[in-house]
């Protein structure tokens, strides 16, 4: 069907540069860049989609990814307007849109005082990614704070999900099969000084521990366990400031890998590759992405 993209209301690219949407700065184009209007601009985009038999790949803030250097032939869609953005409130239960940016969520919490967020202080991303990934940091994730995630199939059936019929793994959940439109949170009033005391200490720790200067897309590997990180792992293979192409394993945080140069995709995956080796090398351990890589 020619121009179908034209019955949509929201915004539409075509070969936009995914480079620009990635915290990465990394990616070829997308065939087609959507943003659609509101839950019927979403529901008739993905209908579009499967009639057209056109992939879909859903993009957050695109701060756990990597867009290889040919682009996306399908559709990549972002859930970026005011609509998946809303937050509602009743008692202390609240409805947060999947395209509310966390750090928008945490401000929003600490201005009024209620706390269970404050382990998301300076995570990228948005709620949806989190979801899709069960984000988290010292010890929690997100997974741990929801009650309730409304979600849209591909054939555009919405779906209501509650925390026990979500499966929740570390940095992964079942909610990744779907498009996430919005979750309820359960916050608890606390002293706000209280609340800004323990985000400043998230914070401060990650200031002083991660990569920051260079673009990059957060940890690349998964921990292999509770007690084993794969920075420690990769610092004891002495493979900081290792570079191939213009990607290259940050000296302050083994398992970040920075586009120091205007690195590619295929840079940093045959640094990932050669990191993989030399810790199955060293320690018999196998390292597992993180981060999404879309092919």
């Amino acid at each position: 069907m020619m121009n179908w993209w034209k019955s949509l209301k929201g915004r539409v690219r075509f070969e936009e540069p995914l480079k620009n949407h990635t915290t990465f700065k990394i990616g070829g184009p997308a065939k087609f860049f959507i943003e659609p209007l509101d839950l019927k601009d979403l529901k008739q985009a993905a209908s579009l989609a499967k009639t057209n038999d056109t992939p879909i790949f859903l993009l957050g803030s695109g701060s756990n990814v990597l867009v290889n250097d040919k682009g996306i032939s399908g559709i990549v869609l972002q859930l970026s307007s005011p609509y998946f953005k809303k937050i509602s409130r009743k008692n202390n239960f609240f409805e947060i849109g999947s395209g509310l940016l966390l750090a928008r969520l945490v401000k929003y919490a600490l201005e009024r005082s209620l706390s269970g967020v404050e382990f998301l202080a300076s995570i990228p991303g948005t709620v949806g990614g989190a979801l899709a990934m069960n984000a988290g940091a010292w010890g929690k994730d997100i997974g741990n704070i929801i009650e309730k995630v409304t979600v849209m199939d591909y054939n555009g059936n919405i779906k209501i999900l509650s925390r026990k019929n979500i499966k929740l793994e570390y940095r992964k959940s079942s909610l990744s099969k779907y498009i996430i439109l919005s979750c309820r949170i359960r916050l608890v009033k606390k002293h706000k000084q209280e609340i800004r005391d323990t985000m400043r200490k998230y914070i401060k720790f990650r200031q002083n521990s991660q990569e920051s200067y260079y673009s990059n897309a957060g940890c690349i590997f998964k921990n292999p366990s509770l007690i084993e990180s794969a920075g420690r792992l990769i610092d004891l293979c002495s493979l900081k400031n290792k570079r191939i192409g213009g990607a290259c394993v940050s000296q302050k945080h083994a398992n970040f890998i920075i586009n120091r140069e205007n690195a590619k995709a295929g840079d940093v995956l045959k640094l990932m590759n050669l990191i993989e080796t030399k810790v199955k090398q060293r320690f018999n351990i196998n390292l597992e992405p993180e981060i999404k890589i879309w092919k």
